[in-house]
């Protein structure tokens, strides 16, 4: 019997580029875990809105890090806009990083340990979570196009969604990821970077795979 190949592979982006649906599908491809680090930083600021507190605020932030249980991360709230907009607060907080990090770094060598792989999908995990990890891939698309895909990603959930409203936050958000002072969303010297603006579902794995095949065989 063929030994599955032990494997980390990080998938990072700014919002609604794909790159949750493409770590999805490779780790059902590859039969790995899966972890998808943004529902653990929606989980800390969903738990600051609940207390009635400013997401931005560092002392409220770090201690709900410290604090996040497991069983928050499954509640339908994580999705919601407001959720998201917190976590992009929570995670610009160093503090509130660094509680989490940890918790990550467990989780790609538990799983590479016990299920032969893990797959990862968030803003900085190819660059500062797993900077060692088998094969790195950056998912992005253009601004309009990733807006574009959140309005109909909130229209089916069934929430009213504005698409220059959405716009705007989207570029707020892409300010505080990408201008942060500690672990920027930036794609590692050593991703692929795929642009999924024009293309589909299935190119966009299609190519990842390809990329992670020649990791496999190095």
């Amino acid at each position: 019997m063929t030994e599955k190949p032990r494997l980390i592979i990080t998938v990072d982006g700014p919002s609604a580029a794909g790159k949750g649906t493409l770590a999805r599908r490779l780790a059902d491809h590859f039969g790995f875990e899966f972890l998808d680090t943004g529902a653990l930083y929606r989980g800390v600021g969903l738990s600051v809105l609940r207390q009635g507190l400013d997401p931005a605020d560092e002392n409220a932030a770090t201690a709900a890090a410290k604090a996040l249980k497991p069983e928050i991360l499954g509640e339908p709230a994580l999705r919601a806009e407001e959720t998201s907009t917190a976590a992009s607060k929570v995670a610009a907080i160093p503090s509130v990083r660094a509680a989490i990090l940890n918790w990550q770094r467990d989780f790609a060598r538990s799983a590479a340990r016990n299920s032969g792989g893990a797959v990862l999908d968030g803003r900085d995990i190819g660059t500062v979570v797993c900077p060692d990890a088998d094969a790195k891939l950056f998912v992005t698309a253009s601004l309009e196009a990733r807006a574009d895909r959140r309005v109909k990603e909130l229209q089916a959930r069934g929430e009213t969604a504005i698409y220059a409203r959405v716009l705007q936050d989207m570029q707020e958000r892409d300010a505080r990821d990408q201008g942060r002072s500690i672990s920027p969303t930036k794609p590692a010297t050593d991703a692929l970077t795929i642009d999924t603006s024009d293309l589909t579902a299935d190119q966009v794995f299609e190519r990842a795979l390809a990329f992670i095949a020649t990791k496999m065989k190095a």
